[in-house]
């Protein structure tokens, strides 16, 4: 009998996923699986098969949205980003079936690092602060310069009119919730609505939740080595990218570990303003991010905060503590409704 251990809770057999690898990889070797933290959508484990070391990343389960969680999309993305400078881990198998963990899933594999929860990156220096920053700045700007034609993902998402399409996306799913007394996120959904940016055609590989949380940085030194989270990426703007990333400045320390009210010179966290000409230097042709774009991120957010707070009442979230981020909602609205005064 294959050597099993499990840490923290499951809601799938593990000898099933244990009979699947030694059918897929080869060989009955001793299996590790544990639970870890992060990812609130997507349920994420850390995965030894013998000497293997890997990454497992399932749907949650319970009713999903039409699109949300899409696992499949993760890994497409990544596998493709895999040729290009954009630092990603290596894809190892997708699994489209239900029958081994109860969801579609996928193995890449699990690389050494950090990852900073919120974005004063504690435990940094100011000088090895001041270039993590820098690094995600190239980083994304990376990720913008790749050609999606060129890289098998022409058809990742349809062109055109990205932030029309965004809007009613998340509007739509704002509507449809059971919540709906954040008065503050029907204004802001107003307010964006009404003021659109007409539509530059510019589209680029955007990942859709590109902040500090999702960046995983060297065991020691202060550069990237993998974007990690893909779920939300498709075929965008990139200046929706820029904007979430920036919604860090916008927002405090108890907002979803922002970096509003600190002491930036002191920490070497790089003014809102340095970040964007480190970007744009790389990123030459992307144009000016507007208030328009920063608002739209901080009403994104919010909204996948009202999502969390959903499923948590119905007892399909996945991180601990998504019963506690629904009042994150209002805040992020308010922030977002300041981001246009």
């Amino acid at each position: 009998m294959t050597d099993i251990a499990t840490t923290g809770s499951l809601d799938f057999d593990p000898a099933r996923l244990a009979g699947f690898l030694a059918d897929r990889l080869g060989g009955a070797a001793a299996m590790r699986l544990e639970r870890i933290g992060g990812g609130q959508s997507n349920p994420t484990f850390f995965l030894d098969h013998g000497e293997r070391r890997m990454v497992l990343r399932k749907q949650p389960p319970g009713p999903l949205l039409k699109g949300a969680h899409a696992v499949d999309r993760e890994f497409r993305v990544m596998e493709a980003l895999s040729r290009t400078d954009v630092p990603v881990p290596a894809t190892i198998l997708f699994h489209a079936e239900p029958d081994v963990v109860g969801t579609p899933f996928y193995l890449m594999e699990r690389l050494e690092g950090r990852v900073f929860h919120d974005a004063s990156m504690e435990g940094l220096g100011p000088p090895a602060r001041r270039s993590a920053y820098l690094a995600m700045a190239d980083t994304l700007a990376a990720l913008h310069a790749v050609d999606p034609q060129a890289v098998g993902l022409g058809d990742y998402g349809r062109p055109g009119n990205y932030f029309e399409r965004q809007l009613a996306r998340w509007s739509r799913q704002w509507q449809e919730s059971p919540t709906s007394d954040i008065p503050e996120l029907d204004e802001l959904a107003a307010y964006l609505q009404g003021d659109l940016p007409a539509d530059d055609g510019r589209v680029a590989i955007a990942h859709g939740d590109f902040r500090v949380g999702n960046l995983m940085y060297h065991p020691s030194e202060p550069r990237i080595v993998a974007v990690l989270d893909w779920e939300l990426s498709t075929l965008g703007h990139p200046l929706a990218d820029l904007g979430f990333c920036c919604m860090a400045w916008r927002t405090t320390p108890d907002e979803y570990g922002g970096i509003a009210g600190l002491d930036h010179a002191t920490l070497g966290i790089p003014s809102r303003e340095e970040f964007l000409a480190r970007y744009h230097n790389r990123a030459a042709s992307t144009p000016r991010l507007l208030p328009f774009h920063e608002a739209f991120a901080l009403f994104r957010f919010a909204v996948i905060f009202v999502g969390i707070a959903d499923r948590a009442r119905g007892g399909n979230a996945a991180g601990e503590e998504a019963a506690t981020l629904g009042p994150l909602a209002r805040r992020f609205a308010v922030r977002g409704l300041e981001a246009v005064s």
